[in-house]
């Protein structure tokens, strides 16, 4: 799929069962935001995303799956995260304190410490997340545009 070439890919958790249920939830329309931790960008040199730029989502398999575009990204404290981005995750959260306690989990995880290169990471209130609120430009389907972002 030549249009997914150019592309940087859009990475959701780590390959596996959850990357393969999120990517899911992005592919249904269910799932139009994501958050990721500041700290991640300077330890891994990566700028920060802006909105217009474009990425391809991949699978646990690194298939091209979606072309998708960045419409909003923010730069806020945890504590400070709604609960439209929350629920917009797609992933059936009925309040902040529960997107929250999912995410901390994932954040408080080994798999995650390792990435961030250290074991005990932790968040609190006032870490700095990037949110991100994204659209369906192209699927793998070949399905011309679409805007699933609800704006």
């Amino acid at each position: 799929m030549a249009i997914y070439d150019d592309l940087p890919p859009f990475l959701l958790g780590f390959p596996g069962e959850l990357r393969d249920r999120l990517v899911a939830a992005v592919l249904s329309g269910a799932k139009t935001t994501t958050t990721g931790l500041l700290e991640q960008y300077g330890r891994e040199g990566e700028p920060l995303p802006e909105p217009g730029a474009r990425a391809v989502l991949v699978d646990s398999a690194e298939r091209p799956l979606a072309v998708l575009e960045l419409t909003e990204v923010r730069v806020l404290r945890l504590a400070d995260v709604e609960l439209r981005h929350a629920v917009d995750e797609g992933e059936e959260y009925a309040s902040v304190a529960e997107w929250r306690a999912s995410h901390e989990r994932f954040w408080h995880s080994g798999e995650l410490g390792a990435a961030v290169g250290d074991p005990h990471f932790t968040v609190d209130d006032d870490t700095l997340v990037v949110t991100q609120r994204f659209r369906i430009l192209r699927d793998g389907d070949g399905d011309g545009e679409r805007d699933r972002d609800g704006a």
